[in-house]
Parts: structure tokens; sequence; C-alpha cells
């Protein structure tokens, strides 16, 4: 197996308020736990910068171009009451949307089986006109599109294990047929949205929503019955992860309580449906983590099962 490794210093540079958990460090721990040496075959990129076209794909130009005007020259600015923009924030977001759609380029171009693309800041909250929940551009709905409008792919899945629902990601495709969107998450939580009755248009919106304090077991249930189902019938020809690991034990934004094993076995299973109607091709975009063991120790669990399979 060929796994791809994408990343940029640049996205270091999106600096947020003293004690924000969105922050630079997260980075460095996934960076370090990917250095260690069962890690030396990774393919390893600095992830281009985007054009704006290409983010324009899934958000209004007058947006792109809005978000890129609201960079302040010095300090924060704030775009919400949790999101953020320091100086460096508009490259690390062109880096991480770059990011995305290279891993789809050299997924769909047969260079690489596989990629993870570590960079921040995250996407999934992102809606097509509003930056919220840390996010300014929805890098994995971007990816998605990027894979149908560059690569001819007829069907490509998201699949959101991140603790927080991908509200931004399920707002984007809610009435196109040709993206389904699962997700697992914690409900009641931020952002609010993910119940079950949310479907869709076409009925490929599919949630799958967990209580508070559930564990490993629960999550597997969830996923073994509700989406791995819906996602073999849809056929992918591509999977994008939304791969938050704040769903961790350990995570202080949320009450869930899985462990490495089970974000170890759930990209088995994604792996393993991909390998079915999608040739192996999948796309894993980090998303939220907050504690740094927790997340550095997922985030090697989950490239280790990209690598091996």
């Amino acid at each position: 197996m060929t796994t791809l490794l994408i990343t940029h210093p640049a996205c270091l540079e999106h600096l947020t308020p003293p004690g924000h958990p969105e922050r630079p460090d997260r980075l460095r721990a996934v960076a370090r736990a990917l250095e260690q040496e069962r890690f030396q075959d990774l393919a390893r990129v600095e992830a281009p910068a985007a054009a704006l076209e290409t983010i324009a794909l899934c958000h209004p130009m007058d947006y792109v171009t809005g978000i890129r005007d609201a960079t302040p020259k010095q300090g924060l600015v704030g775009l919400d009451a949790d999101t953020t923009m320091s100086p460096g924030s508009f490259e690390a977001a062109l880096r991480a949307v770059g990011g995305a759609t290279y891993a789809v380029d050299e997924v769909m171009g047969k260079k690489a089986d596989n990629a993870f693309v570590a960079t921040r800041p995250p996407g999934h909250h992102a809606e097509t006109a509003k930056p919220m929940g840390f996010c300014l551009f929805n890098n994995v709905a971007i990816a998605a599109r990027h894979a149908q409008k560059r690569h001819g792919a007829e069907r490509v899945a998201i699949v959101d294990f991140d603790v927080h629902h991908g509200n931004g990601s399920q707002e984007i495709f809610w009435s196109d047929p040709t993206v389904m969107y699962c997700s697992t998450h914690q409900m009641p939580l931020y952002p609010g949205t993910g119940a079950v009755n949310e479907r869709g248009e076409h009925d490929t919106i599919v949630n799958a929503p967990l209580r508070p304090n559930d564990g490993g077991e629960r999550f597997r249930e969830a996923v073994e019955t509700t989406i791995l189902p819906r996602l073999r019938n849809f056929r992918p020809d591509l999977i994008v992860i939304s791969a938050g690991f704040d769903a961790h034990l350990r995570d202080p934004l949320a009450n869930l309580r899985l462990l490495e094993a089970d974000f170890a076995w759930v990209t088995q299973k994604l792996m393993e449906v991909a390998d079915h109607s999608a040739d192996g091709r999948v796309v894993s975009l980090l998303e939220g983590g907050y504690d740094l063991e927790g997340l550095a120790n997922s985030a090697a669990a989950h490239v280790t099962a990209l690598m091996h399979g």
C-alpha cells in the first residue's frame, strides 16, 4: 500500500486566542506521532495552495474573497464566537484545501492508494457562505466536488466520525444525489444538527447520533448497522473521511469514550467498502481532536490502518 501524508508548515501560522482548543500544537502532536519509525514508508508531500476557483467549487466567490479580505494584518479578528483569523490564517486555509484536492489528484490518478491530509483549520462546519466552528472553508466538500469535476467520479461518499456533526458538509450536499454524507456524532452537542430524520432531498444524508458516554461498542454498532449498509448500496467511486478524533475518551470538548482501536477499526471498515466499489480509493482529512495525546495516538492508529489495510 502507498499512503500519502500531506501537510504544510503554513498551517501552524493559523493562530487562535490563548486557551482556544483548535491550536497549532494539535498539528505538531500529529506530526510527532507520525515521525515514529513505523511510519518511515509514508510518502510525504507539502500541501500546495489552492486556487480561489477551487474553493469556489463549494463556496460563492464573494464569500471566498470576503474571507481573504477579512484576514488581519496583525493580531486576531473574530468571525464568530469561536472562529478567528490571524495574519497566517488565509494561507493555512488555502493549504488545507490544496492538500485535500492534491490528495484526490494523487489517489484518483493511482499514484497513491490512499492519503491522510494533516492540515488546519478544519472544515466540516463551514457552510456554503458561513464560517463557523473553527472552520473557514469546507475542505472535505471541496475534495468531493473536485473528484467529480476534475476526475469524473460519479458518486462520492463523505464519512465523518468527528464527535461534532458536520453541519456544513450536510448543508452543501443536502439536495445532491451524487454525494452521500454519513456521520456519527454525539447528540446533544454543538452544532445541534445531525438528527436521524435529517436525510436530505435524495435520502443521501445518513446520521447516526450517539449519546453522551457511549463508547466503542455503541459506535461500532452504529457504523455496522446504519452507515456501512448505506455506503455499500451507494457504491461510491471515492470515500473521503472527515477524520476528527474528538470522540476519544480523553477529549475535553465532548463525552464519547472511543479509543485508538475504534478509529483503526472504522478506518479498516471504510477501506473494505472502498475496495469493493472504489478501487480502494480513500482520502482522509484531519478535522477535530483537542486532547493532544488522544489526538496523536488516534491519528497514528488511523494512518497505520491506511498503510496496512
